[in-house]
């Protein structure tokens, strides 16, 4: 990629990746918010240590680039001087990352409708205002789906997340889905079986066990445990930074959306998904590679 887009808005700056030397061995979680991010960097930390047990401690560990809340020459140092093998996380759509032909690439989507509905439902769990304007705690004139439908792909815009953004993402990251170190995963074929998501991604990583320590790190990544030890693996868990570390695991379902919008709304999703996308790549991002009911 020659030439990468600039994302610039209020929690995000692309640029940020400027100070990052890319090392051939790491691995970059890519995802649009509330996809599965957290989900897949855990797998992600398990399968890199072999260890059911580890301290993921995902913000500091496994660190979110893109954010500009955190000094970036700091962010750069520790990432330099990790010597474990590192991943990063990107809420970057491929078109804005440094793409390294030998890292790897692992990208995360989601059902855009549940990605709205439960990034709604992330925002009244942080102790802040930021989110307010676009996600009122109380809505009658309907602005959160409205916003999610037209709002753009990049700018202020994007960090709220809206349904251009989501699309950019997987245009983007369709596009260079032929390298074989991109890799599209989806979060409803996480939730059908996720010993095969295990399985793909230890692949892609190069990484081997034995049946009973895989065994294990399935077990570990399963949504039950991670809602039940949600100090451990929710990003900076246990430091005040929502209100709620359980809540931040608040259902992991699918079809949540169902119910919650109108005949217009939905109509309107429909024109935009079927003006964006081919039906087999809508299909995809919506369903997985699974089942297409929910």
């Amino acid at each position: 990629m020659k030439t990468r887009k600039l994302y610039l808005g209020p929690l995000t700056d692309n640029r940020r990746w400027d100070m990052v030397a890319i090392r051939p061995d790491d691995v970059f979680v890519v995802t649009p918010p509330k996809s599965g991010t957290t989900w897949m960097q855990t797998i992600v930390a398990l399968l890199l240590s072999g260890d059911p047990e580890v301290e993921t401690d995902l913000a500091m560990k496994m660190p979110w680039v893109d954010f500009r809340m955190r000094e970036m020459s700091d962010v750069a140092e520790r990432i330099e001087a990790m010597q474990h093998r590192r991943s990063l996380k990107s809420h970057t759509p491929m078109d804005g990352l440094p793409l390294d032909d030998n890292a790897q690439y692992i990208c995360v989507f989601r059902h855009p409708l549940d990605v709205h509905f439960s990034f709604r439902q992330h925002v009244r769990n942080i102790p802040l205002a930021w989110f307010d304007a676009w996600y009122p705690e109380d809505d009658p004139d309907r602005i959160a789906i409205r916003r999610f439908l037209d709002g753009g792909a990049e700018g202020f815009d994007a960090d709220n997340t809206p349904l251009a953004h989501i699309l950019r993402h997987y245009k983007a990251a369709v596009a260079l889905a032929d390298r074989p170190n991109v890799s599209l995963f989806h979060y409803a074929d996480m939730v059908r079986d996720l010993p095969s998501t295990v399985a793909r991604l230890s692949t892609l990583l190069g990484t081997s066990y034995s049946e009973s320590v895989i065994e294990q790190l399935v077990s570990a990544a399963t949504f039950a445990n991670m809602k039940n030890k949600a100090d451990r693996y929710v990003p900076a868990g246990g430091k005040g930074f929502f209100k709620s570390d359980t809540d931040f695991f608040h259902s992991g379902t699918r079809g949540k959306w169902h119910g919650q919008l109108t005949d217009a709304e939905l109509a309107t999703y429909d024109a935009i998904m079927c003006a964006e996308l081919p039906s087999d790549q809508r299909e995809w991002l919506e369903h997985g590679s699974g089942d297409m009911s929910d």
